[in-house]
């Protein structure tokens, strides 16, 4: 058997080593992660929400644990897209990985701002934040209206010069529907799950855990859902699905290949150990060993 399987996965014509990348909002830019793991090993480097204009995100406490989870509603403070093109996408080119930049925004216009700032910038892939529960206004409105996931898509798709990943929500009805409205409105993949809306209560305090009352749930927590979601929207729709939410270890990230996700992305794991992602690779490879499969399209949606 061959001890070295075929690892790389291709998405939108975009080659990546493995089919391993991080979750965006768990992983900064990957500076703080460097100083652990060689960003090398990853396919790719998912980076935190970058706006168009500094964002302060929301007021604290937007952290909390929930049981197997975590809820969070850090609001995607970030110091926007200048600081992100002058620090953090320089760092990122000095390691063999490809760089994919999640885009966030109150309204088409601010998502529109990044994307035609980073055309000639060397970002791999754009990934479309239409999803995210903890910010007030704009995001939830267009990930949850499959009308709106369309129409942003296209007006994104007609400015954009990478690929173009949306990131869809798992708080609504049928996942299959917004699946569907981001490819016909030309996605070049999808990502999904995005955090489950959820709320903790402390009850000695009689006060919200959070300042925001609701945040973003995720964590081992969503992963049933999470699973069942990307089985879903890879037998709705042509175009990759990059499935994420609640992957822990290799055992999981095949789950999600075999439920028919073309890549997996590693988030709130590696809060608890910043080595997750790369054991997740190495893990994979493992699998695939053991099981005699030759390259990870074999994997992918090989369950029903």
């Amino acid at each position: 058997m061959n001890q070295k399987p075929e690892m790389k996965v291709t998405i939108a014509g975009v080659e990546l080593k493995n089919p391993v990348m991080t979750s965006s909002g768990t992983f900064g830019s990957g500076q703080e992660y460097s100083e652990f793991i060689d960003l090398s090993k990853l396919g790719a480097v998912v980076t935190k929400g970058v706006s168009n204009v500094p964002w302060e995100g929301n007021p604290t406490p937007r952290i909390a644990e929930t049981p197997s989870g975590m809820l969070n509603a850090i609001g995607l403070q970030n110091p926007g897209m200048e600081v992100f093109i002058k620090r953090d996408l320089p760092f990122l080119k000095k390691y063999d990985t490809k760089i994919v930049v999640n885009v966030c925004g109150h309204t088409e216009k601010e998502y529109l701002e990044v994307v035609d700032r980073l055309s000639d910038e060397p970002a791999d892939f754009l990934e479309i934040n239409i999803s995210c529960p903890n910010v007030k206004e704009g995001g939830i409105a267009f990930g949850q209206d499959p009308k709106a996931v369309e129409k942003i898509t296209a007006e994104v798709k007609k400015h954009a010069k990478q690929p173009v990943i949306m990131k869809l929500s798992p708080n609504v009805t049928d996942i299959r529907i917004m699946a569907k409205a981001a490819e016909a409105g030309g996605a070049d993949a999808v990502s999904l799950i995005n955090t489950i809306t959820g709320m903790k209560i402390d009850i000695d305090r009689r006060k919200f855990a959070l300042a925001n009352k609701t945040g973003g749930l995720s964590g081992p927590a969503v992963k049933p859902v999470a699973v069942r979601m990307v089985y879903e929207a890879s037998h709705a729709v042509k175009i990759p699905v990059i499935g994420m939410g609640g992957i822990a270890d290799a055992s999981d990230a095949v789950e999600f290949l075999l439920a028919g996700a073309s890549a997996v992305s590693v988030g709130t794991a590696s809060f608890a150990n910043p080595y997750a992602a790369v054991e997740i690779a190495d893990g994979i490879r493992e699998y695939m060993i053991k099981y005699q499969f030759e390259k990870i399209q074999d994997l992918v949606g090989a369950v029903g």
